[in-house]
């Protein structure tokens, strides 16, 4: 009987090991050259700032479709041509704030009267489970931004080009796996919406018309603004990333992403803005709060605050791309994990 233990404990062992050479082969694809080309483009002036219902909103869709395609990454269940398309009504307007903004507005002024109808659209892909299809680990973020104000174009590197990017560069690595033969045994969703700016309005839409059904929907992890450093913190301690909202709802949750993290890029899981009665608020400020209210496990990863939120001086030049490299690569081990489990999350 011992002899069958140590040989059932090496089983054990090197199944582990195998699992996460694996995810660290395909985590190597995730590179600071491609993250900064992607980016580049996605923030240049030809996207006009992104903001939903504009002509740079359907670019920055598009140009996200085209990845898709390109990468032979299918469109989600119940889109169009990768888009889920809807329309808003948004008779405010935008507006900036500084970087000390109160905890109570958003970048919209949605008291505003009258009608003001835009058309806009989420853009979903899909890479299918091998053996609970059925099961959708969510990857999301918000591919809007908050547009041009006068004569400048506001690019929005950082909000939220880098969580954008790191989608595809994520989505990316799971193709290359699937290339190989090593598909994840749930299904894969990665969902950009628009209209975070002017509220969390297109993940709205989606957790009201969802493209697959949300009691199926595992997880979801949201990727938004993790491309440079809060300037609140020294120089010592950058290699971090902030976790919002991981024990909300599953306990369990919050455990396999401090265990990914050690065994892989060991970077500060820094929990600061995951307490009750944050000032911030930032729970309830990004996508993945939509699908929490939904009893949804979430983690939001985020990298802070600087002085070029919501600001013209959010350029794609002052990207820490070694450090969106690392926490894009450890959302993807997290990810990777999350979509190969056996079971539902406690």
């Amino acid at each position: 009987m011992k002899k069958l233990n140590t040989v059932l404990l090496i089983l054990t062992l090197s199944t582990g090991c195998s699992q996460e050479i694996t995810s660290s082969k395909y985590a190597e694809s995730i590179n600071s050259n491609d993250l900064e080309d992607l980016l580049s483009v996605y923030s240049s002036d030809d996207f006009e700032g992104r903001q939903t219902g504009t002509k740079g909103d359907r670019t920055a869709a598009n140009f996200l479709r085209d990845f898709y395609i390109f990468n032979k990454i299918g469109p989600a269940l119940h889109t169009i041509d990768y888009f889920q398309s809807y329309q808003l009504n948004l008779p405010g307007k935008m507006y900036t704030f500084n970087y000390s903004f109160p905890s109570t507005l958003r970048g919209y002024d949605r008291y505003a009267q009258g009608d003001n109808f835009v058309d806009t659209q989420n853009v979903a892909s899909v890479i299918e489970g091998e053996i609970y299809p059925k099961s959708y680990l969510i990857i999301t973020g918000h591919l809007d931004h908050v547009g041009i104000n006068g004569d400048e174009v506001y690019n929005g590197a950082d909000d939220n080009g880098s969580g954008t990017v790191s989608i595809l560069e994520i989505a990316q690595a799971f193709q290359e796996a699937v290339e190989d033969g090593i598909r994840p045994k749930r299904s894969v969703v990665f969902l950009h919406v628009s209209g975070e700016e002017e509220g969390l309005l297109g993940s709205e839409y989606y957790v009201n018309n969802s493209l697959y059904p949300l009691e199926n929907t595992f997880a979801t992890l949201n990727l938004d603004m993790i491309g440079r450093t809060d300037p609140n913190r020294g120089y010592e301690d950058e290699e971090y990333v902030y976790s919002i909202g991981s024990d909300r709802i599953s306990k369990e949750l919050k455990k396999i992403s401090e265990r990914i993290n050690k065994q892989t890029e060991n970077l500060k899981l820094d929990y600061s803005f995951d307490i009750p009665n944050d000032p911030n608020d930032f729970y309830e400020r990004s996508d993945h709060f939509n699908f929490a209210k939904n009893n949804i496990p979430v983690i939001f990863f985020f990298s802070g605050l600087h002085e070029d939120y919501h600001g013209p001086g959010d350029t794609y030049d002052k990207i820490r791309y070694d450090l969106l490299t690392k926490r894009a690569r450890l959302i993807f081990h997290t990810a990777w994990e999350l979509a190969n489990m056996d079971r539902d999350l406690e």
